[in-house]
């Protein structure tokens, strides 16, 4: 033994040690707190460079731990376990490994041939793949502190039986473990613990902050969702505008089209006016970057007028696919200053904002799709309907002439309204007209065997709704429900208000429709063939398309005990004045 060589005492090297751990942990945590460090654990997808990145921080924290400053029998009491665990349990079995080999290469490489280089280095690179491959087996413990102290007691205790076994001569390595085995474990353990918790703290505190932002998007987007439907406007803008000032607390809020501004409410608003030219150079760069800006002085603002409030801003592009259709803007003055976090939050809004007014589009070329399925409805009803009502009042002329100029009134009235869909959607009044003077015809046809009630409560004739849409669901409940039935039955037609919505129900006592019948009414797929659209089918895809899915067809029918069709109407608009020329129909 060379007794030249300092030997500290047992508990003069735990007070040592302690302190460097101490100084490891406070500057490890702080440099993971920075923002490029902050979001490098984001799950097992991560990019190479992100966990190349993770791997050299901790492979650097655990050459750190080697230089404790205690020399002990031509070895070091060192805290490379805490970095290296730490880094398996953070980062996985790569992250693991490869700090496990940089802190270990470094190890062996400064005291190569070493009393015990070799076992010291072995020992770093089990420690961190043993910590990366727990952290892969069991994911939901990979920051538990408990899970990081025992695997540095147990990594630290291997670390001192391979000390034993490998080092030479054995006396001096017993010696060795002697004075640094307990301290190393210990520190160690608590180090790699204490680590992983702090990690998991800000873990959490990151995941926090990051749900009260989304929630602060969310409700930003479900008060603003209603303005925006209808297009980038300077009524939807203004009112997006005040909804953000209100969330966010920032001192102004605007909105710009491609050349004016849209609105702006906040401080600035009175030189910052709507439907002036904008009157910065931010807004220019924006629009023709196409970029998200951060500005942090009135002069990258640049706005020309002296004396304006705005001292700080984020402008951030709104879309409409592939073009730039105007800026979302956040603006901050001395006594409201913007930070990142806000940065991120309109970046959010702004791809928001932007899908919204992509699904403006959407909603107009569903409004299309729906004219034109009308369209093509009236195309199959009306050679349909017209044979069988002109064969009807064809045998009525010589025996009832009177009742046959009655019928040819019905059909007029109902081929007029039938050739009239120039509107969108009309009341349900003219609606219900039209399902009588249908019901009048087949009622001619067949007699008693066709039986008809209709019940509207008071007040819902006004209520607007899409054109063609009863009709045929009467006519298929008079077709394949009462038709089939030697004695016939009742078709019963009935509208309320329910919850702020009009309840149509269509129900009939005929023949009733099997399973796979009511599964193709209401198949999402396209219509196969000209006569399949001629009934439910057609109201059913019409009023998804018009509505959303929550607006289909409700059908309970079976076999033998009849069908009822139920669906929602949400309200619109108030009704449209009625149109010139068009034909009256009383009840």
């Amino acid at each position: 033994m060379n007794l030249d060589i300092f030997v500290p005492a047992v508990p003069d090297l735990f007070l040592n040690l302690s302190q460097r751990f101490g100084l490891l942990l406070a500057g490890g945590f702080a440099i993971m707190t920075l923002a490029p460090f902050e979001r490098l654990n984001m799950g097992r997808d991560r990019p190479l460079w992100s966990t190349l990145a993770v791997t050299a921080l901790f492979g650097v924290f655990g050459i750190l731990g080697t230089y404790t400053g205690n020399y002990v029998f031509h070895s070091y009491a060192n805290l490379r376990a805490m970095g290296v665990i730490t880094a398996g349990l953070f980062g996985g079995p790569a992250v693991g490994i490869g700090a496990g080999l940089i802190a270990g290469g470094h190890r062996y490489l400064i005291d190569v041939g070493g009393f015990s280089a070799l076992p010291c280095a072995l020992a770093t690179f089990l420690e961190g793949t043993a910590a990366g491959l727990l952290a892969r087996r069991f994911p939901g413990k990979s920051l538990d502190w408990g899970v990081a102290m025992a695997l540095g007691i147990v990594g630290e205790t291997v670390h001192m039986g391979l000390v034993l076994a490998l080092s030479r001569p054995f006396s001096e390595a017993v010696e060795l473990v002697e004075v640094i085995g307990a301290p190393m474990i210990v520190i160690n353990a608590m180090g790699a613990a204490i680590f992983v918790k702090a990690l998991g703290l800000q873990r959490r505190l990151r995941e926090l902050r990051d749900s009260t932002e989304a929630r602060r998007i969310l409700s930003i987007a479900s008060k603003t969702v209603a303005h925006l439907r209808g297009g980038l406007t300077p009524q939807s803008a203004r009112a997006t505008a005040g909804i953000i000032l209100a969330e966010t607390g920032v001192a102004a809020v605007a909105v710009t089209g491609v050349s004016a501004i849209l609105a702006h409410v906040g401080a600035g608003e009175d030189h910052h006016k709507s439907g002036e030219h904008w009157r910065t150079k931010a807004t220019r760069l924006a629009l023709e970057s196409g970029r998200a800006l951060f500005l942090h002085d009135p002069e990258s603002i640049g706005c020309a007028k002296q004396g304006c409030p705005l001292r700080e801003a984020i402008v951030v592009p709104l879309r409409k696919g592939p073009e730039i259709r105007g800026c979302l803007k956040l603006y901050g003055t001395k006594d409201h200053p913007l930070d990142q976090p806000l940065f991120e939050l309109a970046k959010g809004l702004a791809a928001l904002f932007s899908t919204q007014l992509e699904l403006e589009d959407i909603g107009i070329a569903n409004q299309l799709l729906a004219h034109a399925e009308i369209r093509r409805l009236q195309a199959q009803i009306n050679p349909h309907f017209l044979f069988n009502s002109l064969n009807t009042i064809a045998s009525f002329c010589r025996t009832a002439p009177g009742q046959a100029r009655e019928l040819l009134l019905d059909l007029a009235r109902y081929m007029r309204r039938n050739l009239d869909s120039s509107r969108g959607l009309v009341r349900l009044s003219e609606e219900m007209d039209q399902v009588r003077s249908y019901l009048a015809i087949e009622q001619a046809r067949f007699g008693e065997r066709i039986r008809s009630e209709i019940d509207l409560e008071p007040g819902c004739e006004q209520w607007l709704v899409p054109p063609l849409l009863i009709q045929p669901l009467v006519e298929n409940s008079v077709r394949h429900g009462l038709q089939g039935r030697e004695e016939g039955g009742m078709v019963r037609v009935a509208a309320r208000r329910e919850n702020g919505h009009l309840l149509v129900e269509v129900r009939d006592d005929g023949l009733g429709m099997p399973r796979e019948v009511v599964d193709v009414i209401l198949s999402p797929r396209g219509l196969e063939s000209m006569t399949e659209g001629v009934g439910a089918r057609n109201s059913n895809q019409r009023l998804i398309q018009l509505f959303g899915p929550e607006y289909g067809l409700r059908v309970d029918s079976a076999p033998g005990r009849g069908s009822r069709i139920t669906f929602r109407v949400p309200a619109a608009a108030p009704a449209p004045a009625p149109v010139a020329g068009a034909v009256s129909v009383s009840p």
